[in-house]
Parts: C-alpha cells; structure tokens; sequence
C-alpha cells in the first residue's frame, strides 16, 4: 500500500550531493520549505571515521585485502588508486548496487548524505565561450542555449560562497573569478612553469583552483567551514570544513533557515506526472529500511541526484504521455552520455634542484589549461576540442634496499631530486549513440530497474589522446627534465568521475530535454541541474558549473513561482 504524506513541501531536491546541497541551500533561504531526499544513509559532519588516522592506524597499510575487493568492489577497483581502507566507506558495494554494461562503463559513486562532495577533487574551473560555442561552431550535437555571459555572474555568487584558492591568468579559454590566495606551486613546479612558458607561450602551468579554504572568511564561508590545514587527506571527509562539501557548507546553511527537512534512505521511484495540469506533482519514494513506499507532493522539483542516478529516475517515470520516461518527447533523455578521459600523460626527473626544500604538505598541484582549438592559430586538422593537464612535482623518496640502521637515516635524511608528473584530461564529444538505458528485465534489492550503459570513446577522443601524450613529453622536455617516461592506456567512460549529458539543455524541444534556466520543455515545474544537464564535456572540471546552474535556476524559478507561473 502506497501512503500519501499530509506534509506538503514547497520544494524537493532529489539528492544532497554537491548541486543538491546548493539547490537546498538557496530554496530554503528563500523560504521555501525544502524536502531533500538522499537514497543513502545519513551522513552528519565530523562523521568521517578515517579523517584524522595515520598510515599506520589503517589496517592492511591502507590496502582493502584481494578478497574482500572481489566480492564488493569489482568494478570500483577498476581505478586502482580508488579503493582503500581510508575511503572505502564512501563507496558503494558493486554487489548491492549493481549495474550493467553493453560497454564497459566505471561508474564511481557513493550513496549517502553529501554524496560525492565529500569525495571530489576540488577542482574549480571556469567555463568560457570557447566551449560554450563549440557545438554551433563546429556542427556537432545541439548548441547550447546560454553563453558565458548568462553564468558570469553566477560564477561569481558561487565562488564567493564555496572559497576557490586560485591565481589569476587572463586566459580566454579559462576565465579568471573570485580567489582566495593560491597554494603556491613548490620550487619544482615554479620551474616548470618558467621553462614552459620559454618555448611555448601559449601553454600556462598554474596552481591548481581548488575548493579548498586558503583563506578563512567567516562571513563570507558560512556553515562549518574553517582554514585549511594542508593535511592534504580531503576524500576522508574534512572535521574542519577546510573544504566545499555539502555537510560542511549548503546543508547547516539550509538548516539554519528552519525550513530543510533532510530525508535519508529514501530511494525516489518516480515523478508523478499529473497529465490534467501538466505538471509534476510530487515523486514516490521507497524507505529502504523498511521497505514501505510513500508519495510525497510539492510545486517544484529540483533533480540533483547526479547525473546517471537523475536520468534513470525520469527514464523511470513513465505515463500515458511520457511512455519512454518523463519530459521525453525529444527522445533525447539517456542519450549524449560523456565524462572526460585521462589515462594518459608522463612523468620524468627534473635534476639541479636537490639544494632546495619546501615543508609541509598542499592541497593541490599544478593545472595547465587547454591550448589546443582555442583560435585558428591552434586549430588542429585531425581532431576536435582539447584537454588540459593536472599534475604535481614531488621529492622522490630515498629509500635503497638492503640499507639498514644509521646508514639508511643517513640517505633517507638527503634530499632526492624532484620527479614531474602530468595526467592529461580530455574531452569527450557528446554523440547521440554514447547512452545509458534502463532494462526493465533485471531489478536491483529494491525492485528497481537496472542501469544499463553503452558508451565509449570515439575516434575523436583517441586522436586527442595522442597529441596529449606529446605535448606532455613535450613541456617536460623544456622543463631539462630526465628519464621521461609517457603513457596512453585509454580509459573506460565514467573513469574521470566526471559523467555528464543525458537529459541536456537546449534551445528546441525537439532536440533537448532542457531549456536555458535547467527547467524541463514538457513538464515546467521539474528541473535538472546536475551533470544530467550538460549540452558538451569541455575539458575543464564540472562541478562549479553544475553549482552555477543551480544558483541560477532557482532564482528563476523563484522568480516564476512569485509571478504565479509555477
């Protein structure tokens, strides 16, 4: 038996993840009465049980035992950086939240409250209207309905808020915004970027932008935010708030306001649709602990429950007038599925700098923007868009075998040489064939269908991969480094984290699922601002974006909901 609430809720926000966190935070302060459902389990802040262990606290030298990984974390250790005893808590078990693949697809993803902004990288680029402009340009997919000019000032409100570390560059193709000082790249990196800059103007080695308080304004950086320690152990959840997550910032903003009700392991079925009004009038949940199922209305929903867990959901809201998902007449919803790639990139010895010493640790390293296709004087005949590189120059550790007692702390004690590393991130076009469906056939526990995905890199993205790896051994080389080494092992969709696509904006509803304010073409009051909603990759990190168009969207529908439109 399905029970109907008695509590009506001005709003809901379907996930607390990263824009869900934002999405709660702005309705509530304007006081809406906020529902925000999270399938996962409650997670408060300072709940972080491995935030302040040492290495040798963690069991197994923080390594997650060969058998434990086969029967939970398959998939999720596919990136073998990814799984250990420090994080594993906030990943899911492969076992019980289980998905298919036509191709292989790593999907990453943790459920509880906060979602992955307790896990991200921090990484915070803006976009421009180089990629903006990119699909009317060059003829691929649909062109986004908005410009850089649209999200500029939204930009801005979000930075502001969240505390981006960061240094100023005038760069087209990465615009400048609010920062807080930098972490400054060490004497290594400082070299790199001199030497790059020599005999490639054009390619820019920066402090990487990071989400990471370099600076404590607690005026500004509300909730339980404080200065960054530098510990440099973020994906373990902070008990500072040093850095931007959703239990550290959006979330004790909304509660704050006495008008969030945070709702844990509520698993959303559906969006119920009301053909009569045309609108959507509330979702129906699962509690996962006691298996009963509820409907729950409001007047506007925000979906954020990423971009995969957004887009199975509305597949999954089916009606006489949505028979293939709701809001999907343009057939587009599932479709244009896309995440960066990476895997490869290269690594050398930069020698001459053993007399110099830096202490303590940083929360970040260096980013060198993309500086490829950006105007005709670096347009490249054989592919399109570009990529950029994140990488750091460490000390390499002294620790020779067989050398025991005072002669090991005598040559652990002498600094070695730094070693140079340069990951590469590239784009990922937005084909119409890159998809994730739902197969109706297999369910998961809890009676859901399962997610099915098939996508893949294109040929596209492989001839982009290889100037990567060039230009990385390229700028190394400038930099006098030695021993240089590349790398190229393709990487599956989903590997980078950085999903997108799927239920994109656009400006006809014949093409998109999604107008220029986020808010669904067929169903008004419904609107999707997480990655779902993403018309092309870029090449820079997502998420300030998605925390952009949320901003902006709910001002909107703020806007609509006073005039009486919504």
């Amino acid at each position: 038996m399905i029970k109907t609430t008695t509590t009506d809720y001005d709003a809901i926000v379907i996930g607390s993840g990263i824009s869900g966190g934002f999405a709660a935070m702005e309705l509530c302060t304007k006081g809406y009465k906020t529902l925000v459902l999270e399938r996962g389990r409650d997670v408060t802040h300072g709940d972080y049980p491995t935030a302040m262990m040492d290495p040798w606290d963690l069991p197994h030298n923080d390594k997650v035992p060969q058998a434990e990984i086969t029967t939970h974390y398959p998939k999720q250790n596919r990136l073998a950086w990814w799984v250990t005893q420090a994080n594993k808590q906030w990943i899911n078990k492969d076992d019980e939240y289980p998905y298919e693949e036509d191709e292989r697809f790593d999907w990453i993803r943790g459920h509880h409250t906060g979602g992955r902004s307790l896990m991200w990288g921090r990484q915070c680029y803006r976009w421009s209207d180089i990629d903006f402009e990119a699909n009317k340009k060059e003829g691929v997919a649909v062109d986004w309905p908005i410009r850089y000019a649209d999200i500029e000032p939204w930009y801005t409100y979000v930075e502001t808020f969240v505390g981006v570390s960061g240094q100023k560059e005038n760069l087209k193709q990465v615009p400048d915004g609010v920062f807080l000082k930098p972490f400054p790249l060490n004497c290594a990196e400082q070299h790199l970027r001199e030497n790059v800059a020599k005999k490639y103007p054009g390619r820019v080695v920066t402090p990487g932008r990071v989400a990471n308080l370099s600076e404590y304004k607690p005026e500004i950086h509300k909730g339980k935010r404080g200065q960054c320690l530098s510990r440099n152990r973020c994906w373990r959840g902070c008990p500072f708030g040093a850095y931007f997550s959703s239990q550290s910032a959006t979330l004790p903003v909304a509660q704050e306001t006495g008008n969030l009700t945070l709702r844990p392991n509520s698993i959303v079925q559906e969006i119920i649709y009301d053909a009569t009004s045309g609108k959507a009038t509330g979702v129906r949940i699962k509690d996962a602990e006691t298996g009963k199922q509820l409907n729950i209305s409001a007047r506007i929903i925000f979906c954020n429950a990423s971009t995969v867990g957004t887009t199975a959901i509305l597949l999954n809201s089916r009606s006489e007038k949505f028979p293939n998902g709701l809001g999907n007449s343009s057939g587009e919803l599932g479709h244009n599925l896309m995440d960066h790639h990476y895997g490869m990139g290269a690594s050398g010895i930069l020698p001459g700098l053993e007399d110099t010493y830096y202490s303590g640790r940083k929360p970040t390293g260096f980013y060198i923007p993309r500086f490829t296709n950006i105007d005709e004087k670096t347009k490249k005949a054989d592919y399109l868009r570009g990529f950029g590189y994140q990488g750091e120059a460490q000390r390499i550790t002294n620790a020779p075998e067989g050398v025991i007692g005072t002669a090991l702390k005598d040559v652990i004690f002498s600094p070695g040489a730094y070693r140079v590393n340069m990951t590469c991130f590239g784009e990922m076009l937005p084909y119409h064939e890159n998809r994730m469906y739902l197969d109706f056939s297999k369910t998961d526990k809890h009676g859901m269908p399962l997610i099915t995905f098939d996508a893949k890199l294109r040929d596209n993205e492989h001839k982009l991969r290889e100037d990567g790896v060039k230009c990385a051994v390229e700028m190394l080389e400038a930099a006098g480094c030695k021993n240089i080494t590349s790398y190229n092992s393709a990487t599956a969709p989903g590997a980078c984290i950085h999903e997108m696509g799927t239920a994109r904006m656009g400006r006809d509803p014949k093409t998109s699922v999604l107008n220029k304010w986020n808010q669904m073409h067929d169903v008004p009051n419904v609107f999707v601002t997480d990655g779902a909603c993403m018309t092309s990759s870029g090449t820079q990190n997502p998420s300030i974006t998605y925390m952009a168009l949320t901003a902006r969207a709910v001002d909107y529908a703020h806007k609509q909901m006073l005039a009486g439109a919504l």
